[in-house]
């Protein structure tokens, strides 16, 4: 008789542990698809940038966004797609990292401006003037295509080369020294 009721009893603990995992109709909550988990990941204003209709007029609203950055004595920008290429005046007795600081702050002021242009900032004085003489020949209404090289030039200068673009040489093999077997 112990021996049925243990084995009963066994056999309807399964029945229950078989049934409390299944599934349970009216209580069901379905999980989010991953990334719904209520964080945004985009901002707001990134997912609303405004389309660029005359780059002229972006340029010249963002010399004055670039002006009003602490620091920024005078700016010059020059706009073509998504991207500028900045060029400020800044006291030339501030030291380096401050000078990074102000061109950090440049390009993040322009990313979060509405139309959420990439910048490419200098503080230097000849590309300052290479910037200028091609905002000028742009206002006078040379297109802009006309200086894409001297615009890549630029920004070869300000974004020097990667580590990750440089392609590696492999160092020749050389062959190791031989020995007699002795240690």
């Amino acid at each position: 008789m112990t021996k049925r009721f243990a084995w009963c009893l066994v056999v309807s603990l399964c029945i229950m542990a078989a049934a409390g995992c299944g599934r349970q109709t009216g209580n069901e909550q379905t999980s989010p698809p991953p990334g719904a988990d209520g964080v945004q990941t985009r901002n707001a204003q990134e997912m609303q940038k405004l389309e660029i209709d005359d780059p002229a007029a972006v340029a010249r609203h963002l010399e004055t966004l670039a002006k009003n950055i602490p620091g920024v004595k005078d700016a010059r920008c020059v706009v073509f797609g998504n991207t500028a290429v900045v060029g400020i005046d800044v006291d030339e007795k501030l030291d380096r990292s401050r000078v990074g600081t102000i061109k950090y702050s440049v390009a993040e002021a322009f990313r979060k401006d509405p139309y959420g242009i990439d910048a490419f900032v200098t503080a230097d004085m000849d590309l300052n003037e290479r910037i200028r003489e091609i905002r000028a020949d742009i206002e006078a209404g040379h297109p802009v295509a006309g200086f894409v090289e001297e615009l890549t030039d630029i920004i070869g200068r300000i974004m020097p080369q990667l580590p990750r673009d440089i392609e590696l040489n492999d160092p020749p093999e050389t062959e190791a020294p031989k020995t007699d077997g002795r240690l």
